[in-house]
């Protein structure tokens, strides 16, 4: 690909169709961008035109995006997958020649992306590749350019542990800076990037000093902690601004400043120490006179934080423990930030998601209330009996003053449930809430007195944040509560599906999914389809009455709930499937359009998945009336290439396919899509793979005689080749295989069988990991069992003679104890088994020296547990494991399938062993008792074990 003007036209038109609204143009342009971005110069050329002033900023924003996606998905290919490197060597060096420059000069919406870009270059290739980088990045610093510093930020931060580079520099800077900041006083424009500048430096040494103290900063500790003091009590008043919303530089500086040191505070003490009553004095006056404005947020969390931590502290506690600064704490700092803003209000009017997000789901770290409610938990771990006394009182006045107006004075209310909420918390799980109460806070009262009234109003839609609020009480303290008031309160929480608000509905249906999920003593669930059948009607039609309200239609806590519910229910939903099932397919029609929310439509297919299971155990046949509904969709979402959802589609395919499985022939739609599924564009995507192999696996055990009759066998094995290419998806190759050894044609299979062993052995050779070895023992044992002993002798030999004593020597004897799971060491044990006691050649010479050390494996894999050691040599790391990684693939629970033992005539496995040695004894007299004997002490009293557990002899 040239790097000319008609490709610049070209790709910036193809760039410009992806952000189109409509998928119909929007999808092929993603696609032609990913089909073209591994051809040479194609980086470069993205990299010129983010470069082009003349165009348009939308097309150079997106470029930067296509760029750091190809970066991503590309650069580190071939070393995380094992496979091709798929960008040329020169496409490599002019992007690390041209990147830092670009990066350090572009708009901040391309500078982000470029910046991401090099992170993940710097992951691979820094420094042993790209040892040029840490001089190109000092040189600009040294230029005082404060616009190139500020664009350096992210880079700093991915090249933090080069610190005998690095802080020095950044103390000079520091100083620097500082002396321009005085040399421009008054200077508003100058001031501006000055401070900003500021910002990110504080950011930079933040994470120099987040894993441990670097020396050079502890020896410097008294310039940077004089620095911090200063730039926390100056006032500039040409740098404050008028908006309420937005933080300006200076509330970022200090909130960065007071992150700070809640760090040192927290993992420096003893350094830090002699520095802490300044600095608490200074966070205090901050606190006292910083506004309740929306812009002060950040730093006034983190201020309370440096507090909370401070407090946290045993030999800090002089600094708290007058009763007067107690009182001072509670009145001027933690009461002010716990109340209802403005802006809280506006927030769950007008952006409900962003608040439900804030409030329940843990993202709040940087509120004020949360921070404030921290602080009340490191006083109360101190001085408890004082802070509830004296929030006691605070609570009444703000009690009493509700009562007076309650519809004027409903946020004194909001107040003190917040406040009854952080004083009785004491552990705090996500699966159970609230497990762990103070005594002095009665939690029942308080409930019965002042939640449960709210939740008993007639009008749903009164008072509606102290309905929300009533609603994640009783979901955060469910467990203290305990189940007899919980179940009470399921009719009432169920009414406020029908409210309008959406967060008020939507605590609803997240209250009834965490209630559905609680156990008691006996593990069994509280709440069991007895008791939820009477509310089962009102349930189900306020949930889909909830999902059809405006900001609620892809909610996924709804979805979620419904999912529960039936889940609860089992087969007294079936009566609801009639409404239930036409509902959900019209909103997986409609959300296929354009998926946004990742959660609803996990859970939504889960419901379907969920849907199909129930109703097709009670009639099997059922699932032709949902393929009947459901095709069509899914044929839409493989047509347009809906990438979010295909996995989802292969799972729900091969559920059909498994519940079909025994009952009744494969229909024609399915063998219409089979040949689709070996299109080599799919398996590129890594969420598919899994469930793609599932499916294949599904068509493998139903319709083995129609993919033989259509000569697919190549294409399936094509499909096997990949995986055991692959050191991440080896395993899923070898499920394939198992597939194809017990349902496909032996004839027809037998003709590849020998090729199939080389590809095995070949990657055994050349690159063995602990994975691969494991997924190959269970495959020569299967092939054992199910082929025959000899016929694995002969299959290895025929590759190479004598082959099958290294195997012996070199695989099965050292690592079989690496075989762990139920059914693979049954697996493994009968195969073992039968090459032992059904294989002549094991007892003849060269392989009979091998009888007694392959019998001690069978006997390690009954008495010991699985070796967990890795292979020498093998440093693969599972892809859950790469930092960064997201996996595209989500396992549908209620879409899973059963594994199913390919040994199911054999029971008792060591029964097994010790019969089958006991006729190999028979006809073998003497031999046999004599290879046992070579055993060593204790695995011949484990065989004695098993003959006396089974009442055999061997003799």
């Amino acid at each position: 690909m040239e790097i000319n003007e008609n490709n610049f036209e070209r790709l910036g038109n193809y760039l410009q169709q992806t952000l189109n609204p409509d998928p119909e143009v929007r999808r092929p342009a993603e696609r032609f961008i990913e089909s073209i971005e591994v051809s040479q110069n194609y980086p470069l050329l993205c990299l010129h035109l983010i470069d082009r002033p003349q165009a348009d900023m939308t097309i150079r924003v997106a470029a930067a995006i296509a760029f750091k996606n190809l970066v991503k998905r590309n650069w580190g290919f071939h070393l995380d997958n094992d496979g091709p490197n798929k960008v040329s060597e020169s496409d490599r060096s002019g992007i690390k020649s041209l990147i830092v420059p670009m990066m350090l000069k572009s708009p901040a919406a391309i500078q982000k992306q470029l910046s991401d870009a090099v992170s993940i270059i710097g992951k691979y290739d820094f420094p042993t590749k790209w040892p040029e980088l840490m001089d190109e990045m000092i040189e600009k610093f040294a230029t005082g350019d404060f616009h190139i510093i500020n664009g350096s930020q992210e880079l700093w931060e991915e090249i933090k542990y080069v610190l005998d580079k690095m802080a020095k520099p950044l103390t000079d800077l520091l100083q620097a800076t500082l002396g321009l900041a005085e040399a421009h006083a008054g200077n508003k424009e100058a001031l501006q990037v000055i401070y900003n500048s500021l910002v990110l430096v504080c950011k930079v040494f933040y994470s120099l000093n987040s894993q441990d103290l670097p020396e050079f900063f502890e020896d410097n500790m008294e310039t940077w902690m004089k620095a911090f003091h200063g730039l926390l009590t100056v006032d500039v008043q040409c740098l404050k601004t008028d908006d309420d919303e937005d933080a300006g530089v200076l509330e970022h500086l200090r909130s960065q400043i007071c992150e700070n040191l809640c760090m040192y505070a927290l993992k420096y003490d003893e350094e830090f120490g002699p520095y802490m009553p300044q600095f608490v004095t200074a966070v205090w006056e901050l606190l006292v006179n910083t506004r309740i404005h929306t812009k002060y947020d950040s730093l006034v969390s983190n201020a309370l934080r440096f507090l909370s931590t401070v407090a946290d502290r045993s030999h800090y506690r002089h600094l708290f423990e007058d009763p007067n600064v107690l009182a001072s704490i509670c009145e001027k700092v933690i009461i002010p930030n716990m109340d209802f803003r403005v802006s809280d209000e506006e927030l769950f009017e007008d952006n409900p998601e962003e608040y439900i997000r804030r409030d329940i789901e843990g993202s709040d770290v940087e509120t004020r209330r949360r921070a404030a409610c921290d602080l009340v938990k490191s006083l109360l771990q101190k001085f408890e009996a004082k802070i509830v006394e004296i929030f006691g009182q605070y609570l009444q006045v703000l009690l009493a003053k509700y009562a007076e107006n309650p519809t004027n004075n409903w946020k004194a209310k909001d107040t003190a449930i917040y406040l009854v909420t952080s004083m009785a918390s004491k552990g705090q799980t996500q699966k159970l809430g609230v497990t762990q109460t103070s005594e002095l806070v009665p939690l029942p009262q308080f409930t019965q007195q002042q939640i449960i009234p709210e939740l008993e109003r007639a009008d749903v839609n009164q008072l509606p944040v102290l309905k929300a609020d009533a609603l994640k009480f009783i979901m955060t303290f469910r467990t203290i509560l305990g189940p007899q008031i919980i179940v009470a309160t399921m009719p009432l929480v169920a009414k406020h599906l029908g409210a309008a608000s959406v967060v008020v509905h939507t605590y609803a249906a997240c209250t009834i999914d965490k209630i559905l999920t609680m156990r008691g003593p006996d593990k069994l669930p509280i709440v069991t389809k007895e008791i939820l059948s009477p509310l089962s009607a009102e349930l189900i039609a306020g949930l889909f009455a909830a999902i059809t309200v405006q900001g609620s239609n892809e909610n996924e806590y709804i979805m979620k709930c419904i999912m529960r519910v039936l889940n609860t229910l089992q087969e007294a939903s079936l009566p609801f499937m009639i409404v239930v099932l036409p509902r959900l397919t019209d909103i997986l029609s409609t959300v296929a359009k354009n998926p946004s929310k990742p959660y609803f439509n996990h859970y939504l297919f889960e419901t379907l998945s969920l849907s199909v299971k129930l109703v097709c155990k009670a009639d099997p046949n059922a699932v032709s009336s949902f393929e009947e509904a459901l095709f069509p969709v899914f044929q839409g979402i493989l047509q347009q290439d809906v990438l979010e959802f295909m996995p989802y589609v292969f799972q729900m395919l091969s559920l059909f396919l498994e519940i079909r499985e025994g009952k009744s022939n494969i229909p024609e739609t399915y063998l219409a899509l089979f040949p689709c599924l070996l299109t080599p564009a799919l398996w590129e995507r890594p969420g598919n793979v899994t469930p793609l192999i599932r499916l294949l696996c599904a068509f493998v055990r139903q319709a083995s005689a129609q993919i033989s009759a259509d000569d697919k066998l190549n294409g399936v094995l094509g499909v096997f080749q990949k995986m055991i290419a692959s050191k991440n998806n080896d395993h899923e190759g070898f499920y394939l295989l198992q597939n194809l050894l017990l349902y496909y044609p032996p004839e027809e299979l037998g003709r590849s069988m020998r090729q199939i062993f080389s590809l095995l052995f070949q990657r055994l050779s050349s690159s063995k990991t602990t994975k691969f070895v494991r997924s190959f023992i269970v495959f020569l044992c299967l092939y054992s069992a199910r082929v025959g002993p000899q016929a694995l002798i002969q299959m290895i030999e025929s590759i190479q003679a004598q082959m099958f004593g290294m195997v012996l020597e070199r695989v099965l004897i050292p690592d079989t104890n690496k075989v762990s799971g139920e059914l693979e060491q049954k697996i493994v044990s009968v195969g073992i088994t039968k090459l032992l006691c059904e294989c002549p050649e094991m007892l003849a010479e060269p392989y009979v020296l091998y009888w007694p050390k392959l019998l001690q494996t069978v006997v390690q894999i009954f008495e010991l547990p699985p070796d967990e050691s890795a292979i020498e040599g093998d440093n693969f790391i599972e892809i859950e494991d790469v930092p960064g990684y997201q996996a595209a693939y989500s396992q549908l629970n209620f879409a899973q399938s059963k594994p199913v033992d390919p040994l199911q005539d054999v029971g008792n496995v060591r029964q097994y062993l010790v019969q089958n040695i006991g006729n190999l004894a028979q006809s073998n007299a003497g031999k046999v008792g004599t290879l046992i004997a070579a055993l060593p002490a204790d695995h011949q009293e484990a065989l004695q074990k098993y003959c006396a557990q089974s009442g055999i002899q061997i003799a």
